[in-house]
C-alpha cells in the first residue's frame, strides 16, 4: 500500500511543485481535418512549438506570499517516569516515611518547549490583504510574518480555519496588494496545463510547471476531500502555494504530496478554488465554515464491489460508477429523503458522480438549508429526490463559533496556594457567574474546572478553545469535571445551542 505523506505540521508545511515543462515535439504534420469547437485551440497550436505559460507566471508570481510562522517558548507541567534508584540515593528512608515508594512512578516536573519556526505559502486574494493558506501553515502559531515578493514584510492575523478541509484566511494591513485572479476550478480538464508558485525549501518564488493529472481525488487525510491531481513535487515551505492555469489564474490552494519516502515522487494536490470560495466566504460571514451534510456514509461502487468480490460475494449494482450508500444517519436528510443503505447516488443537481471525491467537492460548496436533487438507484431502479441538506447539530441553523461570553462567568488559573491544598496541579477557578450558560446549569462561584470534554484545562485559552470546538461540533454540550475548594468533586453539562 502506497503511504501518503502529508506534512500537516507547521514545521514541515508543503505544496505543489510541478516538474517539468514538455514541448510537443512533431517531427511530422498530421493530415489536415476540420477542427470541432472543442478541439480547435489545440488544432490551431503551430507543431513542435512549446507551451509558453511566461505569462501565467508574470501574472501570478505578485500574489503569492512567503508565511514565517512562529511559535513562541512556553512552560509546561508534564508527569516523567521516576527512576527507583534515583528515588532511592534522593531519599533513602522514603519507603519507611511515605515521602517515596523506591518503587519508581511519576512526578510533575516543568519543562520549557522550544521555540519553532517553519515557513509556508499564501496566496493574495484582495488588494486589501485577505490571503488563503492552508491551516497547517498558521495552526498553533503565536507571530504570522508575510512576505511579498518585492520584500515588503507585513504582520498577519488569522481570520478563520478550517481543518476540515485544511484552508485558512489570514489578514495583512495593506493597500492596493496584487490580488490574483481566481478562475473555476470546476472548468479544468485533466492535461490541462498549469503552474505551481510557492517557496519551497527556501528557495522564495519558485515557478514550475506540469499538467492536472485527475480531478476529485480522495486521499484520507483531511475530513473533506476533492483535491485536483498534478505531476508536480512537493516540498518542504510550499503549502499554501498557488497552482494556476495558463492565464495565471488562481484555479487551487497546494496542500500536500503522495509519497512513500517523504520527497517528491511524482504526485501532488490542490484544493480546487470551487471549495476554496465557499470556505473563504464563510469565515469571513461568520467565523466558522457553514458545513452541509447529506447524511450517508459510504465508498465508490468500484470498491464496495471489489471488496465484496474478495469475501467470495456476487454483487449486481446495476452500475460501476456512483456512491454506495452503506449507512445513513438518523434524522439526516438522507433518511427523510427516503434514502436507504445500498441505494447507489449517480448525479447530484444533475451533475454525474463517479466516486466519492465528486460528492464531496459538490456539497463542499452548499450550506445547510440548500436544497440539491438528488438521483440514485433503489434496487437498480432510478429515483430523484429533492434533500435539504443539514448541519452537522442536524438542522439548518447558521453554526456559529461560541466564545466565552456564552458562559457567563470569569475564570483565572489556580494559584500557588490552591495547587497545594487541593493536590492538584492545574484547573481554572470560577470567579464569578452572571447571566449565562454557566449560571443556568447550575455552576457556582468558586467551583475548580478541571476537565472539559475530557480534555485538561490549564489555562483560560483551553477553556476558550473547548467551547469553539464544541460549539460547532455535532453534539455542543461542554461536559466539565470538577472540583470545590472544599475537594467535593462535580460534574456538568452545559448545552450550548440557543433554543
Amino acid at each position: 500500500m502506497k503511504k501518503i505523506v502529508n506534512f500537516v505540521t507547521p514545521a514541515l508545511s508543503v505544496a505543489a511543485i510541478v516538474f517539468s515543462v514538455a514541448a510537443f515535439n512533431t517531427t511530422s504534420a498530421a493530415p489536415k481535418t476540420q477542427a470541432s469547437p472543442e478541439t480547435a485551440s489545440v488544432a490551431s497550436m503551430p507543431a513542435g512549438q512549446p507551451v509558453d505559460l511566461t505569462y501565467a507566471a508574470d501574472k501570478a508570481l505578485p500574489s503569492v506570499v512567503h508565511i514565517k510562522y512562529v511559535q513562541n517558548s512556553k512552560i509546561q507541567t508534564v508527569e516523567v517516569q521516576t527512576d527507583p534508584f534515583e528515588d532511592f540515593f534522593n531519599d533513602p528512608f522514603g519507603g519507611f516515611f511515605g515521602r517515596g515508594q523506591g518503587q519508581g512512578g511519576t512526578r510533575k516536573r516543568q519543562v520549557q518547549t522550544p521555540k519553532r519556526t517553519a515557513t509556508g505559502s499564501g496566496v493574495i486574494i484582495s488588494t486589501d490583504g485577505y490571503i488563503v493558506t492552508n491551516n497547517h501553515v498558521v495552526d498553533g502559531a503565536d507571530e504570522l510574518t508575510v512576505t511579498l515578493t518585492d520584500n515588503q514584510e507585513y504582520s498577519a492575523r488569522i481570520i478563520g480555519a478550517d481543518k476540515t478541509t485544511d484552508l485558512a484566511l489570514i489578514k495583512i494591513d495593506g493597500k492596493q496588494l496584487p490580488a490574483i485572479k481566481i478562475a473555476n476550478s470546476d472548468d479544468v480538464k485533466v492535461g490541462e496545463w498549469v503552474l505551481a508558485i510557492g517557496n519551497p525549501l527556501g528557495l522564495n518564488n519558485t515557478v514550475t510547471a506540469g499538467i492536472i493529472s485527475a480531478k476529485a481525488r480522495t486521499l484520507g487525510a483531511n475530513g473533506v476531500e476533492s483535491f485536483i491531481q498534478t505531476d508536480a513535487a512537493i516540498n518542504a515551505g510550499n503549502s499554501g502555494g498557488a497552482l494556476v492555469n495558463a492565464n495565471g489564474e488562481l484555479v487551487g490552494i497546494n496542500a500536500m504530496l503522495y509519497s512513500q519516502t517523504g520527497s517528491y515522487s511524482g504526485y501532488g494536490f490542490a484544493i480546487p478554488t470551487a471549495m476554496m470560495n465557499k470556505v473563504v466566504d464563510d469565515l469571513k460571514q461568520y467565523g466558522t465554515v457553514q458545513r452541509a451534510m447529506i447524511g450517508i456514509s459510504g465508498t465508490d461502487v468500484k470498491n464496495y464491489v471489489d471488496s465484496e468480490k474478495e469475501k467470495g460475494n456476487e454483487v449486481d449494482l446495476g452500475t460501476m460508477e456512483g456512491i454506495y450508500v452503506a449507512e445513513v444517519v438518523e434524522n439526516s436528510a438522507a433518511e427523510e429523503a427516503g434514502i436507504e443503505k445500498g441505494d447507489v447516488i449517480i448525479e447530484v443537481d444533475g451533475q454525474k458522480v463517479q466516486k466519492f471525491g465528486d460528492l464531496s467537492g459538490i456539497i463542499a460548496q452548499k450550506r445547510p438549508g440548500d436544497k440539491v436533487s438528488l438521483t440514485y438507484l433503489h434496487n437498480k431502479k432510478k429515483q430523484a429526490k429533492t434533500v435539504t441538506l443539514k448541519n452537522e447539530q442536524g438542522n439548518t441553523k447558521v453554526v456559529k463559533n461560541a466564545d466565552l461570553d456564552v458562559l457567563g462567568a470569569d475564570f483565572r488559573e489556580i494559584t500557588k496556594a490552591q495547587k497545594e491544598q487541593l493536590e492538584i496541579s492545574y484547573g481554572l477557578e470560577v470567579m464569578k457567574v452572571n447571566a449565562g450558560k454557566m449560571k443556568e446549569a447550575g455552576v457556582n462561584k468558586g467551583f475548580i474546572i478541571r476537565q472539559v470534554n475530557d480534555e485538561p484545562m490549564k489555562t483560560v485559552e483551553d477553556l476558550q478553545q473547548a467551547v469553539k470546538e464544541a460549539s460547532t461540533s455535532k453534539e455542543p454540550v461542554l461536559y466539565i469535571k470538577g472540583m470545590y475548594p472544599t475537594g467535593k468533586k462535580d460534574y456538568f453539562a452545559i448545552d450550548l445551542q440557543n433554543k
